[in-house]
């Protein structure tokens, strides 16, 4: 401890507003250099190493190849691929010396697809897997809660590349599972929930979800039948209506009415008998008209992935004004296509509702989607809310919060296309290398560690990837010259000890152990001496219950404790 790079704190710094962020902030695990840019002290970066060589245990079992790829990458492949344009500024773009562009890495699929392209050149060289550990940039608009949320962070991605969809079902599973496995050693529950593929692409997404009311993400649950999905992509099993006969359009006088609550105040009628209309346009510069039911919230991630867009953003009153409609009273209705109009499968199927003339202080009954006008998409919009039936068993649906520390996703062949990664198959025709891949944030893993295990105390790290096994506390001379021998025998047979030989209070050692969580405190000192031996505990009990163990049987008692094999 006396030769350790960082002090512990009392309190925690202003704006840490988690706990576990507060606790690594105070054990002197690390320390914030910028908005969401962090130096690991010698504490995390141990944890960091461990929780790295777990993943690299599975990644390996599972076929996998380590390698390394370039952090700083020619704009040109990400031009190739289409996401340089597609991504909005949360890529870091830059110019060398020679004005030649490049981009600091978010993730790699455009370099595995390059490798893939100048390495794989038959069937027989295929499936692979292949992976790296890597430090990576996002410039987060709202980087939060330490590394949950962070602009700079180490990712662990991996790359699978395979002849056809069935080699990559095969690797996809396989890459489920050893994920579980990675979370499993870490102690880290977790939950695998189907996702929106989003800037990656491809055919499907599963993200690995830390349930904790921190999470940014929404997961939408059903606890009889196990339906599991992130709010993006949930489905439930919503109504559409009552079937009758579509009536004949009529115009009303609504003023004042620019809200669904306050359309269906002044008509007198349920919310579920209204149309609600978004403008919204897309990074490209294409205005979208949006349709849900008025009892109904639209899910732009959904519409995102219709309509083909990277970002969408509000459209200003001037733009609504520009294609024929008037903010507060808009719907589709003579619009025309002056607009994208995508309605959701609901509000096409429920009959005569009330929505917007295009004219101040006005609104239009009986309103029927195909007859007063044509969608250019009809698809599942809606987000799913508390208490919706559940789309598999029909009970009731729930929400909970979820902090995404794994992905994995089915690309197919859209980066292999657009690099040139193709292969000869065994009927000798060329054809696009089939890929997938799957990420875990390493830093965003520890984070969530300390999330999930801490009390009012400190940290209680799980024994694997705790940052020594052992935190063995010298106290007076006696103590101190008691503990060298003690600490010899302990790493000799490899339990890794946090050693205090510090000159403080019995009182400051203890708290500094409770705050770094260690599994196992040992207490050396002339009282635990003249009772034979070392007093031992585990940070995990929570009465705090000491006992003194026989120096000739600490050995045993720690491996007992901890399952460490010693």
């Amino acid at each position: 401890m006396s030769r350790l790079f960082g002090a512990t704190l009392r309190e925690a710094p202003v704006g840490a507003e988690t706990p576990g962020y507060q606790l690594l902030l105070r054990g002197a695990y690390m320390r914030q250099l910028g908005q969401g840019i962090y130096s690991y002290l010698p504490l995390a970066w141990r944890v960091m190493r461990k929780i790295e060589q777990i993943m690299r245990d599975e990644m390996d079992s599972s076929g996998g190849i380590e390698i390394s790829m370039p952090i700083v990458h020619p704009a040109e492949l990400w031009k190739k691929s289409g996401r340089y344009d597609a991504i909005g500024p949360e890529m870091a773009r830059f110019s060398d010396r020679r004005d030649r562009p490049l981009v600091l890495a978010m993730t790699n699929e455009e370099v595995v697809a390059s490798l893939a392209a100048t390495e794989i050149q038959s069937w027989r060289q295929l499936p692979r897997l292949v992976y790296h550990i890597q430090l990576k940039f996002r410039d987060d608009p709202r980087p939060r809660a330490g590394l949950i949320r962070a602009r700079e962070f180490t990712m662990k991605d991996a790359y699978s590349l395979d002849r056809d969809s069935a080699g990559l079902n095969t690797q996809y599973e396989a890459m489920h599972h050893a994920y579980l496995r990675i979370f499993g050693r870490c102690g880290l529950p977790v939950l695998p929930v189907a996702a929106d593929v989003g800037m990656m692409g491809g055919s499907q997404a599963e993200e690995f979800m830390y349930l904790n009311a921190l999470g940014e993400d929404t997961i939408v649950l059903c606890d009889s039948c196990g339906y599991a999905q992130n709010r993006q992509v949930a489905r439930s099993a919503l109504a559409s209506g009552h079937a009758e006969p579509p009536l004949a359009l009529e115009r009303v006088a609504t003023p004042g009415a620019m809200t669904i609550e306050q359309l269906s105040q002044q008509l007198g009628i349920p919310a579920e008998r209204t149309e609600k209309a978004l403008f919204l346009a897309t990074s490209d510069n294409r205005f979208v008209i949006a349709v849900v039911r008025g009892d109904m919230q639209l899910n732009e991630a959904k519409l995102a992935s219709v309509v083909k867009a990277g970002e969408l953003r509000p459209m200003t009153v001037e733009e609504i004004s520009a294609i024929g409609s008037v903010a507060g009273y808009g719907s589709p209705v003579g619009v025309g296509d002056r607009a994208i109009v995508v309605v959701d499968e609901v509000a096409a199927a429920s009959p005569n509702l009330v929505a917007g003339a295009n004219e101040d202080g006005w609104h239009l009954r009986n309103v029927n989607v195909g007859r007063d006008y044509e969608p250019d998409h009809v698809a599942d919009l809606v987000a799913v809310t508390d208490g919706q039936p559940c789309i598999t068993c029909g009970e009731p649906l729930r929400t909970a919060r979820g902090v995404e520390v794994g992905n994995i996703f089915k690309l197919g062949t859209h980066f292999s296309t657009a690099l040139g990664a193709y292969y000869l198959a065994e009927d000798g025709t060329e054809k696009p290398i089939v890929m997938g891949c799957y990420g875990i944030g390493v830093g965003r893993l520890l984070a969530c560690l300390a999330e999930e295990h801490h009390d009012e105390r400190g940290l209680l790290w799980p024994v694997a990837v705790a940052p020594f096994l052992v935190h063995l506390c010298a106290i007076g001379d006696e103590g101190l010259a008691a503990a060298e021998g003690i600490v010899t025998d302990l790493e000799l047979a490899g339990i890794e000890v946090l050693f205090d030989d510090r000159a403080e209070r019995p009182g400051v050692q203890f708290n500094d152990a409770e705050l770094i969580g260690c599994p196992v405190r040992l207490t050396v000192s002339k009282r635990s001496l003249a009772s034979g031996g070392v007093e031992a505990g585990l940070r995990s009990d929570l009465d705090g219950k000491r006992e003194v163990i026989a120096r000739a049987d600490l050995l045993e008692w720690v491996g007992l404790h901890t399952g460490a094999e010693v």
